[in-house]
């Protein structure tokens, strides 16, 4: 079983290695205004993230963390009439959302919280999570230590801290004395996990009869898991195996177009081929969608018929590779200069110990084919979700430029761009990341019984997603002025409200000190001060 242990050398270790960060600091005084016994959110138009076209003006009633009403007090476009408002009750608090759009909270379904060697303390990350909306994360590795994510997630779940809710899903084989090697080890550590107080399991592969086992045995514990098919083990092991023997979702596309293989049964790698080197790996993932069957083919149709049929959940992470087809452009991206830390762009730059700075000699034929390869993955996506399947939307940021929170909105604005109407992309961003957390009775949706996970922000999202980012987006008003619109405004989670503006300025502040303190100024790759 000398691979498995290579497997999780190589794959686990990329984010053990990166521990541990600086917990969040306590929540300060006047971080957020605690919730009310009532608030009610005034004249807003609601995208309730079930794919349901946007209704207003309407208010929402929100009674101790729960959506209590939502009232339609008029018609756009007219003046409301008082008599049809909700009454406000003593004590109570109103936000006057007129002209604001109103959105569940948004789910990120491949959170990683950071790692020493990317510089991201925990609040950092946190608050770009939720200056963009974010109240909900998958933590797929609990990459600082299970306990650590534990603790977090405790401390978010109390709001003594400002973070996100946090779903803690272990890597598997963390803090095994030695590697897995067989099914009863497997059986036996997947037991361990769940005692622990993981919500379930991330994978990167090993033998079949360990991921059949493992798997099978979370399934019957009613944890829920995700998987990484990473190139060592997919040619035995690809997301047809994972999803028969009860994966609950998939990341990014690998395992994918190896289940798809018509003609070959592994990768069309190069004589030269070294997996250890992520220029020559990245550089023929680039590649790989060309080899499985085509679109709409038999294989092709089989294989997802099979995934739906298996209520599979595909978690593309789309945004995470845009560098591999623009590299210009995502390491240019506006928000780097006030946003990222000098040790995160460092971190992203062309390295061959940093994971996924693999930009050893990145040029216009890699592009090319990484653009070939995202038209084959999206069609795929967009066809699954068409036929009833389940896309979430997951970022995997503080990888490959970019940066948390400003990523996630990059990875709806990509779905976008597969072909999914801009009220499906807010259904996987909210329902749908939901429903594959199984808590879609909780949170996922803007509907009376629900938990007050809201986001407000005062531009149409539905007519650019763009003014979702932090930095907003660009409007020439009618006197011919350049201005800013949207950023989301306000975070609402669990009945908490939080200046979205005000979050970004911490960060702000957290990243003008750290650049005070070593005198740094971004410059790009190869080009001194």
């Amino acid at each position: 079983m000398k691979k498995i242990t290579l497997l999780c050398t190589l794959l686990v270790g990329v984010y053990t290695a990166l521990a541990q960060i600086t917990p969040a600091p306590v929540r300060k005084a006047g971080e957020g205004i605690d919730p009310f016994p009532q608030l009610i959110i005034r004249g807003v138009t609601l995208i309730n993230g079930t794919g349901s076209p946007a209704l207003g003006p309407v208010d929402i009633v929100v009674e101790n963390n729960r959506i209590a009403r939502i009232a339609v007090v008029g018609s756009e476009g007219e003046k409301i009439d008082p008599k049809r408002r909700p009454v406000l009750a003593t004590g109570g608090k109103e936000i006057d959302a007129t002209g604001m759009y109103a959105l569940p909270g948004f789910i990120d379904m491949h959170g990683h919280i950071g790692g020493q060697s990317q510089g991201t303390p925990a609040e950092y990350v946190y608050k770009l999570w939720m200056a963009h909306g974010i109240t909900t994360i998958r933590e797929p590795m609990a990459g600082n230590g299970l306990d650590w994510t534990l603790s977090e997630k405790k401390r978010s779940a109390e709001n003594t801290i400002v973070a996100p809710r946090i779903f803690a899903y272990t890597g598997f084989g963390m803090g095994s004395k030695k590697p897995i090697s067989n099914a009863q080890e497997a059986i036996e550590w997947v037991n361990q996990n769940a005692k622990s107080g993981a919500d379930g399991i991330k994978f990167f592969g090993a033998a079949p009869e360990v991921m059949d086992a493992a798997l099978k045995e979370n399934k019957r514990l009613g944890l829920r898991s995700c998987c990484h098919h990473a190139q060592l083990d997919v040619a035995r092991w690809n997301v047809l195996h994972s999803a028969r023997a009860g994966l609950t979702s998939m990341e990014h596309w690998y395992g994918l177009p190896e289940a798809m293989f018509e003609h070959q049964t592994v990768q069309d790698y190069p004589a030269d081929y070294n997996y250890s080197n992520e220029q020559s790996r990245f550089e023929n993932a680039g590649k790989l969608w060309k080899q499985a069957a085509a679109p709409y083919s038999e294989k092709w149709n089989k294989v997802m018929n099979e995934l739906l049929a298996l209520d599979f959940t595909i978690d593309p992470t789309l945004n995470i590779y845009d560098a591999t087809r623009d590299l210009h452009k995502t390491r240019r991206a506006e928000w780097h200069d006030t946003y990222t830390l000098p040790t995160l762009w460092r971190f992203f730059g062309p390295s061959r110990n940093a994971h996924g700075s693999f930009w050893f000699e990145w040029g216009t034929e890699q592009e090319v084919e990484w653009k070939n390869n995202y038209k084959l993955w999206m069609t795929f996506v967009n066809e699954y979700k068409n036929r009833g399947g389940r896309v979430t939307t997951g970022s995997d940021n503080g990888f490959i430029y970019q940066t948390y929170g400003f990523g996630y909105i990059r990875e709806l604005e990509m779905l976008r761009e597969a072909g999914f109407h801009p009220l499906e992309v807010i259904r996987s961003a909210t329902l749908y990341g939901a429903q594959a957390l199984g808590k879609d009775k909780e949170i996922g949706s803007v509907e009376v019984g629900k938990l007050a996970d809201i986001v407000l922000v005062d531009a149409n999202p539905l007519k650019n997603l763009q003014v979702l980012y932090g930095t907003g987006a660009i409007k020439l008003d009618e006197n011919g002025v350049v201005k800013r619109i949207g950023g989301v405004k306000y975070t609402i989670k669990d009945g908490i409200v939080y200046d979205a503006k005000k979050l970004l300025e911490d960060v702000k502040n957290i990243v003008d000190e750290a650049k005070k303190k070593e005198h740094f100024e971004i410059t790009q790759p190869g080009v001194e001060k």
